[in-house]
């Protein structure tokens, strides 16, 4: 997060103005007239040592963040640009595409994927659909019209979805005749090169995967889009690059990746006892031995979701995915011969999604921990509690910026404009992805919840309120209410004139106001015409 001590609130200034600086430090940092007064109790100790528990984990994970930027650098030497040999003769490919509902963007993808280079006789498309709505329709009648085009491109719908997308990528398999897959969900467009910039990479049979880096087609549609797109890139650029350049384990994405079939099989294929189940392949391949590589100079552009539901149920199915996988894979992983340094980072990969959690009873203890903070002195506040939340959160701007940096050398420092608002996300996030994790350790089972998309582009493009639009549930007013909970705690660092924190607390105001009502109003006035082509598309599926 922002250095705090570099803030300045309105508040601050007044004050300074009307006292001066000298007497604010003198007051607040060198008087000691009532040094020794106070005095922690059992009820003081109850509810500080949690307090600075919680922040040591959440630290320990922003320490993480900075060790995956130092594995980047550190490792530059190792990324992959070239492969390291050439097929004599192209191998047969399977490309999968599964879907589910996806009638706005489903025949974007087929037109893309029909435009992929490579040779004909080696290729096989198939299309996978699970579709209940007037998406199989138009997906069986694209397939056909392709199919007497000469391309080799097949149509599979299931009535059961059994397993969701992993048991439609199993059942595809069955019959696919590809030695390698590709994988492409509804809302990607390939890029006409992709195989052949890919398929070479197999030319080393120890390879068993190779993933490519998203970029996004409607980066500047909105504000919303603008900041996903960072949180995206810091995925690709700095965790997957610096995973994959330092030789511990990473995972396929889920789509805009190449899999050697005898890895996935050997692996046990795919399973659907997890929401992430190309996160719990990926490590059961690796840990048969099997390679990965990732290519971050190859991209595959992709939608991202335009509505604030539709972006919490993804971060939610991921957050609540990643756990479960956490607790059938990381035993094996630890169990393994692999080093402690991969089995490190497997946990803090893999549980990372615990800081929800966590940041929720951070915000439980932040009012009465502040309040007794207060009475022992700034001076204990600014040594202790300040590192502690450097460490924690100072770490998500940087991690952030550095991959802006990286994939934007000229206009990367425009990112500091959506930094506050990128860290205030993240904390709206908390609700959603709390229950998300809490299902997942209890053991809750719950069906595959896909984010909608709507080939919305560009700014013209309109996400209009019609019959898909479906109760938002209580969530969103929790977020409402604990968000008017810290504007409480701004009030009384105010009052107590705790500047510094104020910032910090500001964050949670916004973060949890800002998801909160773009949940309940998105939508809702989207019906009025400003002069811009509006489609007719569903709104999404709330939380």
């Amino acid at each position: 997060m922002l250095n705090l001590l570099t803030f300045r609130t309105p508040a601050l200034a007044a004050f300074v103005a009307s006292r001066g600086v000298g007497q604010y430090i003198r007051q607040h940092l060198l008087d000691t007239t009532f040094k020794g007064l106070y005095h922690a109790n059992t009820f003081d100790m109850a509810l500080l040592i949690p307090y600075f528990i919680v922040l040591i984990l959440l630290a320990s994970y922003g320490v993480h963040r900075y060790t995956l930027v130092y594995l980047y650098y550190k490792n530059r030497k190792n990324r992959t640009t070239e492969p390291s040999g050439h097929f004599a003769e192209l191998p047969r490919v399977t490309l999968q595409l599964p879907i589910f509902n996806e009638q706005f963007v489903v025949e974007r993808l087929l037109d893309a994927i029909c435009r992929v280079q490579y040779p004909l006789d080696k290729l096989e498309i198939q299309v996978l659909d699970d579709s209940t709505d007037e998406t199989q329709g138009v997906a069986r009648g694209l397939v056909e019209y392709h199919a007497v085009r000469g391309l080799p491109i097949t149509y599979h719908h299931r009535t059961n979805r059994e397993g969701f997308k992993a048991g439609a990528l199993a059942e595809g398999l069955q019959s696919a005749t590809g030695e390698f897959v590709a994988i492409f969900d509804a809302d990607f467009v390939p890029p006409e090169d992709f195989l052949m910039r890919t398929i070479h990479y197999f030319s080393d049979p120890k390879i068993g995967m190779v993933q490519t880096r998203w970029t996004h087609i409607n980066r500047n549609y909105s504000f919303l889009t603008e900041v996903e797109a960072i949180l995206l890139d810091g995925h690709f650029v700095l965790e997957h690059s610096g995973r994959a350049r330092s030789g511990v384990f990473f995972n396929f994405n889920g789509t805009a990746g190449l899999w050697r079939r005898q890895a996935i099989e050997e692996a046990g294929g795919w399973q659907h006892d997890t929401l992430t189940e190309d996160t719990d392949l990926s490590y059961r391949a690796q840990l048969k031995g099997w390679k990965f590589l990732y290519l971050q100079d190859v991209e595959c552009p992709a939608e991202l979701p335009v509505e604030m539901t539709a972006f919490k149920t993804q971060q939610a199915r991921w957050a609540k995915g990643l756990i479960q996988t956490s607790k059938k894979i990381l035993p094996l992983v630890l169990r393994s011969d692999q080093p402690w340094r991969v089995k490190l980072e497997a946990w803090y990969h893999l549980t990372a999604n615990l800081s929800y959690p966590l940041m929720v009873v951070l915000s439980v203890l932040l009012l009465p921990a502040m309040i007794i903070r207060f009475y022992q002195g700034w001076f204990q506040m600014l040594y202790i509690d300040v590192p502690l939340f450097l460490a924690s959160t100072f770490s998500i701007s940087s991690f952030y910026l550095v991959s802006q940096r990286e994939l934007f050398p000229r206009t990367w420092p425009r990112t500091f404009l959506y930094l506050p608002f990128l860290m205030a996300l993240g904390i709206g996030l908390t609700i959603t992805n709390t229950r998300a994790v809490l299902e997942a350790l209890l053991g809750k089972q719950t069906a595959f919840a896909r984010t909608p998309k709507y080939r919305v582009e560009s700014r013209k493009d309109k996400v209009r309120d019609r019959t898909y639009r479906r109760r938002l549930g209580w969530i969103p007013w929790i977020e409402l209410l604990i968000g008017s909970y810290f504007a409480l705690t701004v009030y009384y660092a105010l009052d107590n004139e705790n500047y510094i924190t104020v910032p910090f607390l500001i964050l949670f105001v916004v973060g949890y106001w800002y998801t909160g009502l773009m949940s309940l109003l998105q939508g809702r006035f989207t019906g009025i015409s400003l002069g811009a082509e509006n489609h007719t598309k569903p709104f999404p599926v709330g939380v």
